[in-house]
């Protein structure tokens, strides 16, 4: 049985993927909401001190890019080259996405190794030549089964329609090649029960299963009806199906065929973060096509749910699209980072609504968490010049505070890095915040600064070391959540002059009590979260 990305044979780095998105239309939400998830994923692990790769890019090639590009009076290749430079990169340098690398799939390094691999499953007799006539999505960009296919209502009354476009398919017929997908069901259906945690979550594994179980068939990999795509090695009248050629950029992005010692250290992926209507490609002929080249296969496959506006999907065709940017401009980057892993449990559906956001936003990040770090620095300012007091008179509520920064990292550090449980990581973050203020609230420094016995002084000094060394934990737990807000609070609490760069601390140690030293100048910055304007016409 072919090994999988949790096992990690020989590679060393840890291998994050989104899917690459279709450049059909510019990006919305849904997009960014996967690239988010994976950026905190792979900050969080790179912040453990561990060797990250993250992958994102674009999906080039097929019918429907061809099709809008024909719309719009451009070739294709012009079509992607603007919709990429404008609007697809932009977006992902806007969110602070730190991404390794960006394929695309009209690149040579990719359709090259494409040709390559698909060739070499050829020469080992695991593709054949046949014919195949059956309801062909477009926007899908693949061949649905009858049973999948739903009744259409209004205009399109009398006809099947894609369940997830909600539009009419195309009876095609064409003669293919064909990958001998249908050999492989038991194979797949072996690796999923000796690796439960393959497909997360549960309902989804639970799909694929159901589907594999009925018999696959076997898989039509090649188009020649139209030139779009990447020719047939063997026959350049045929083009590559779409999904062949787009799942392989998970391995000529990092060295396939090309860098042997690159991709020996990166490949497979220990996580393929998709959606879940492409839940099968990755799931299925992926793995499959992976089996027939004897190649490792990914440790996870993990789909996130829909992001919902007014009980409908996110989506271009449903009129339902919104721009990243429109919320960024209101909320903040970091906050708009923040929101939608805090908001929704990461692999179920969601709804996204903007009073929701708001409630959220003034609540948890303006009044809990901005306003913790703006009282603790003005409070360090008034009463010791901005110089971080040594604590000296430490008790049961200091060791209670202790234990729960401790509590929050190892939690934090079990959900984010290892469960993809984003939501549960924030929350037991915003715990610990929720229990510094009520620590504050219970201690009233401004009342004990009014002792000005020795022993006062030191308890007052206590509980604002004990504040700004919970801040300094905090800055460096949400540092792959917000990392221009933990930047600027690192720099507030004078840790970056007295512990060095923020980057460089690691989240397991971040329990460390007594880290942040006596004497760090801290100085009370801009306010982290500002007070919201009126929403935006």
């Amino acid at each position: 049985m072919a090994a999988t990305g949790s096992e990690k044979q020989g590679a060393t780095a840890y291998y994050v993927s989104t899917p690459i998105y279709y450049v059909n239309d510019a990006p919305h939400l849904g997009h960014a909401y996967t690239t988010v998830a994976g950026d905190v994923l792979t900050r969080w692990h790179r912040q453990r001190g561990e060797k990250v790769w993250y992958l994102t890019g674009t999906d080039e090639h097929g019918q429907k890019i061809m099709r809008t590009a024909e719309a719009n009076d451009v070739t294709p290749q012009a079509w992607c080259d603007k919709l990429v430079e404008e609007a697809w990169k932009p977006l992902w340098e806007h969110l602070n996405i730190a991404n390794d690398d960006f394929i695309r799939t009209t690149e040579k390094r990719h359709t090259d190794r494409v040709q390559e691999f698909v060739q070499d499953l050829y020469d080992k007799g695991e593709i054949y030549k046949g014919g195949y006539e059956g309801p062909y999505c477009v926007g899908c960009e693949e061949y649905k089964l009858p049973g999948d296919l739903i009744d259409g209502e209004g205009e399109f009354a009398g006809q099947k329609l894609c369940p997830i476009h909600k539009k009419p398919v195309e009876l095609l017929k064409e003669e293919n090649y064909f990958f001998k997908l249908s050999e492989y069901g038991p194979k797949l259906l072996e690796f999923y029960a000796a690796n439960p945690d393959f497909i997360q979550p549960e309902s989804a594994r639970n799909e694929v299963v159901n589907f594999v179980e009925q018999g696959l068939q076997d898989l039509s990999i090649s188009r020649s009806t139209f030139d779009w795509g990447v020719p047939v090695p063997w026959d350049p009248k045929h083009v590559i199906y779409v999904w062949v050629d787009a799942l392989l950029n998970y391995a000529t992005a990092v060295g396939y065929g090309a860098n042997q010692e690159k991709f020996d250290g990166t490949f497979p992926a220990n996580v393929h973060l998709i959606g879940k209507d492409i839940l099968r490609f990755h799931s299925v002929i992926w793995p499959a096509m992976l089996m027939a080249q004897g190649l490792p296969l990914p440790g996870k496959v993990v789909a996130n749910g829909w992001l919902m506006v007014g009980g409908e999907k996110m989506s271009k065709s449903n009129l339902t699209g919104i721009k990243p940017q429109d919320l960024t401009s209101h909320f903040g980057v970091d906050a708009y980072r923040w929101y939608f892993l805090r908001a929704i449990s990461y692999g179920s559906d969601g709804s996204f609504s903007w009073e929701d956001f708001s409630a959220r936003y003034t609540s948890e990040l303006a009044n809990d968490y901005g306003n913790l770090a703006s009282r603790v620095a003005a409070m360090v300012g008034k009463y010791f010049g901005g110089s971080l007091p040594e604590a000296t008179a430490a008790g049961d509520a200091e060791r209670a505070v202790q234990e729960g920064l401790a509590k929050a990292v190892a939690t934090a550090d079990a959900k984010i890095g290892e469960e993809l449980d984003f939501q549960g990581g924030i929350l037991a973050i915003f715990d610990f915040v929720k229990q510094v203020n009520g620590y504050i609230t219970e201690q009233e420094p401004w009342k004990v600064a009014k002792d000005t016995t020795p022993e006062g002084q030191a308890r007052l000094a206590t509980i604002l070391y004990t504040a700004a060394e919970s801040l300094r934990g905090v800055a460096v737990l949400l540092n792959a959540v917000m990392p221009e807000t933990s930047q600027k609070l690192w720099e507030s609490l004078g840790a970056e002059d007295s512990l060095g760069a923020l980057a460089d601390q690691k989240v397991q140690d971040a329990g460390a009590w007594g880290t942040l030293p006596a004497g760090a100048t801290v100085t009370k910055g801009a306010v982290l979260f500002p007070r919201l304007e009126e929403k935006p016409a």
